[in-house]
């Protein structure tokens, strides 16, 4: 019982973690220019991949090492995400104003090779697009810090270094499906409904609160969480 117990508190603190205000506003800028929902939970798999890999790896650095001022420095790359949010607003700005190139396209004269040329520069861009989110993830999961050392050794009283990698592995869980929860939740509206206009609000909007958002984390305001029902 008391395993069951475990299992489940780590997959529901997984779950609130993926609702981290500066999470869904980095995700957002690419989730809502995914052009179908299957598109939507890969790049929302890839994001949870990437943070939780960097999380997973500190949190074990934290855990061998709780003795040392390692936590000290590992504080710095909080500032890693602020910057990541500025940056993702100021790309999202310049693409939907036509400033970089961002759609796949067929030139008139290339003839029957035309689909063969969209289909790889969109394939080209979808990878693009997951590597993105990777990344996105990979600085997130720096950024977390000594939450999950917290989290299991202080709330859930985890005393092993084996009983931490598998709260982090249940935890990572949680993770994976609130992302995928809310990637759909802000995809298929667009999917279903979204026009080329809509769509431009969309993402602009999403670019103007990336960066309102990093100024907020640069004013030195503690991040949200979207699920305060959640805490425990």
């Amino acid at each position: 019982m008391d395993s069951v117990i475990f299992i489940a508190l780590a997959l529901a603190l997984g779950f609130k973690h993926s609702y981290d205000a500066d999470h869904l506003v980095a995700v957002s800028n690419l989730l809502t220019r995914s052009q179908s929902l299957r598109r939507t939970s890969l790049m929302s798999v890839s994001w949870a991949a990437g943070h939780m890999a960097t999380a997973t790896v500190i949190t074990i650095l934290l855990y061998t090492f709780r003795e040392t001022l390692l936590h000290e420095f590992l504080d710095n790359f909080e500032l890693a995400v602020a910057i990541m949010l500025i940056v993702i607003g100021v790309l999202g700005l310049l693409y939907e104003f036509g400033l970089l190139h961002r759609h796949p396209h067929a030139h008139p004269d290339e003839g029957s090779d035309g689909k063969e040329h969209v289909h790889a520069h969109a394939h080209g861009w979808n990878r693009r697009e997951h590597r993105a989110m990777f990344s996105i993830g990979i600085v997130h999961g720096l950024a977390s810090n000594d939450e999950l050392l917290i989290l299991f050794v202080v709330s859930l009283s985890v005393t092993s270094l084996l009983g931490l990698l598998g709260g982090v592995a249940v935890f990572s869980v949680g993770v994976v499906l609130g992302m995928i929860l809310f990637g759909i939740g802000v995809s298929y509206p667009m999917v279903r409904w979204g026009g080329a206009r809509v769509r431009r609000v969309v993402n602009v909007g999403a670019a103007i609160l990336s960066l309102a958002y990093a100024g907020y984390l640069l004013l030195g305001y503690e991040g949200i969480n979207v699920l305060p029902v959640l805490m425990l």
